[in-house]
């Protein structure tokens, strides 16, 4: 595997650490089946951009997350222009990292990514629940005649009988989906929007205790107050701080093995949407591995 320079890396970490790396950062910035806002293909490099800007020292966990850890990020790599041939190829780069006993974390590009992402970790692992946050169930069996549209994530996901999911945030699904949700109910729990007041995260983290845990962000399912930058932004989402704390519940209560981020799409001179995403991934790599 080749690696960017440190300085030109994930959080832009002076070339002088040197650090056994546990957690590889895989850019796939694949747009293939974008239905209405593109620019996901983006996605990757400006999230890379904004990490240089995030405060490497957490005040909440109070240390400097990167040095217990050691990230590594993969160098920019040609993406085949095949969708089935896209999803192998991040395949066989996760199973790479997986049998390095290292920790991926791929930023999209589209949720379609999201299959192949979790292909090794389906035949490394008994059962696997996804951690799903979304604005979009994503249960279609096809979108505008594709089998692995971005609206068929989770759906191509649950097509391995070892998977479940736990969903946050949902907030639009189309009739076509209800017939599969409703006979995959005990593989499927959905924490939906317009109940967010009213969710017993209790109940979550009785769900997710001791599950071997794969986590992958949309980050539609954010509010469309703080999240524009993505192709189908939704009001009614999700809100910085009650996000964490899920993703807080999970990292102490279950084994997070790998992460997708995905459907961010660059808004030029709007990089405060850009830093929130490198953020939140700086987070979810300081929960998996400080807790």
């Amino acid at each position: 595997m080749k690696y960017l320079s440190n300085k030109n890396g994930f959080l832009g970490i002076d070339n002088k650490v040197n650090f056994n790396e546990k957690v590889v950062i895989v850019p796939f910035g694949l747009e293939k089946t974008v239905s209405y806002g593109g620019g996901t293909k983006n996605g990757p490099k400006e999230i890379i951009k904004a990490s240089h800007q995030v405060e490497l020292y957490d005040e909440e966990l109070k240390c400097e997350p990167y040095k217990k850890i050691g990230i590594k990020t993969l160098k920019p790599f040609k993406i085949d222009k095949d969708i089935k041939k896209a999803l192998n190829q991040i395949s066989k780069i996760n199973k790479e990292i997986l049998d390095k006993k290292l920790f991926p974390m791929t930023f999209g590009g589209e949720h379609s990514i999201t299959p192949g992402c979790i292909a090794p970790f389906v035949k490394k692992h008994r059962n696997i629940c996804l951690l799903h946050f979304d604005a979009h169930a994503d249960l279609r069996e096809s979108y505008n005649g594709e089998k692995f549209s971005h609206a068929s994530a989770i759906r191509r996901c649950l097509d391995y009988p070892n998977v479940s999911v736990i969903s946050f945030g949902i907030r639009n699904i189309s009739k076509s989906e209800i017939p599969f949700l409703n006979k995959n109910f005990s593989r499927i729990n959905i924490f939906w929007a317009k109940d967010k007041i009213k969710w017993d995260l209790n109940k979550f983290k009785k769900m997710i205790k001791n599950k071997t845990v794969y986590l992958t962000f949309d980050v539609d399912g954010f509010d469309s107050s703080i999240m524009p930058a993505t192709g189908t932004p939704e009001p009614g989402g999700l809100l910085w701080d009650e996000t964490l704390n899920i993703i807080k519940i999970a990292a102490k209560n279950s084994n997070i093995v790998g992460a997708d981020i995905n459907e961010l799409s660059p808004i030029k001179g709007f990089n405060s949407y850009n830093f929130l995403v490198a953020k939140l991934a700086y987070k979810i790599l300081s929960y998996k591995y400080i807790f």
